[in-house]
């Protein structure tokens, strides 16, 4: 049985100040949810801070994106070494930097190597755009960055997989639960026929893509979908409070 997780990316949001009060208006809560893996994903420069205040804690941290050299001249990046002291997580190949900082497919896969080399579970994004899903080419793409991400990389069941398909992130407008499964079914064919079908087994894969407290059912009943990766709604303690209690709720009843 798969432990489902709920990870929250809250992307270039909040200062230090604002991260600390976001954590404190839900850590009791969320460290009473014991069944489901619960991870934050703060900017860089509140994670140290975050991370003394989820201490003893079954929060987890995640970073949002790393280089794949320890060190080095590559001013502005942050190296898996100042990470591994931090965190447990780190989100790659997200659909956000493959367009706004070019990443590619080849990138990414360095980066998911040197995550698992450095003891960090990376989960890696895939996802297609609106023209893509419209023109019946997801299976296509979505095959071909897993093939490529994973290129390489020895059979793990620390990897996590997150389906983003662009045309939901930020827009309001989710996939449906069932659309959401079928897609995700596809991508654990991919690790199936890439690697074997114990690990994929193994290998937990999350649905992002406007998730909220409202819809999150939607999902967690899909018999493929493990968890969620969750955007806008994770910077409301609430919302992501919620999020995380009806994962627990929907995942123990199956």
């Amino acid at each position: 049985m798969r432990k489902p997780l709920i990870s929250g990316n809250w992307k270039m949001n909040t200062k230090l100040e604002e991260a600390e009060s976001l954590v404190r208006a839900m850590v009791a809560e969320l460290d009473s949810i014991d069944n489901v893996e619960k991870v934050l994903c703060p900017p860089f420069i509140s994670l140290a801070a975050i991370k003394e205040l989820i201490k003893g804690t079954s929060i987890e941290l995640g970073a949002q994106n790393m280089y794949f050299e320890d060190k080095g001249a590559y001013t502005g990046e942050i190296s898996p070494i100042m990470l591994t002291d931090l965190c447990d997580f780190v989100i790659l190949g997200h659909s956000e930097r493959r367009q706004y900082f070019a990443e590619t497919d080849e990138l990414i896969n360095k980066k998911v190597k040197k995550a698992l080399e450095s003891g960090l579970k990376p989960i890696l994004c895939v996802g297609e755009s609106l023209e893509d899903n419209e023109t019946g080419r997801t299976e296509q793409k979505i095959t071909r960055q897993v093939n490529a991400g994973l290129a390489g990389v020895s059979p793990t069941s620390q990897l996590v997989i997150a389906y983003e398909p662009i045309w939901a992130i930020g827009t309001g407008k989710a996939a449906t639960g069932k659309q959401a499964n079928t897609t995700i079914s596809l991508i654990r064919s991919a690790v199936a026929n890439l690697w074997d079908e114990k690990t994929a087994e193994a290998v937990r894969l999350l649905y992002g893509g406007s998730v909220t407290s409202s819809n999150i059912a939607e999902f967690i009943i899909e018999s493929d979908v493990d968890g969620a990766l969750v955007g806008g709604a994770s910077l409301k303690a609430d919302e992501f409070v919620s999020i995380v209690r009806q994962t627990s709720s929907l995942k123990s009843i199956r």
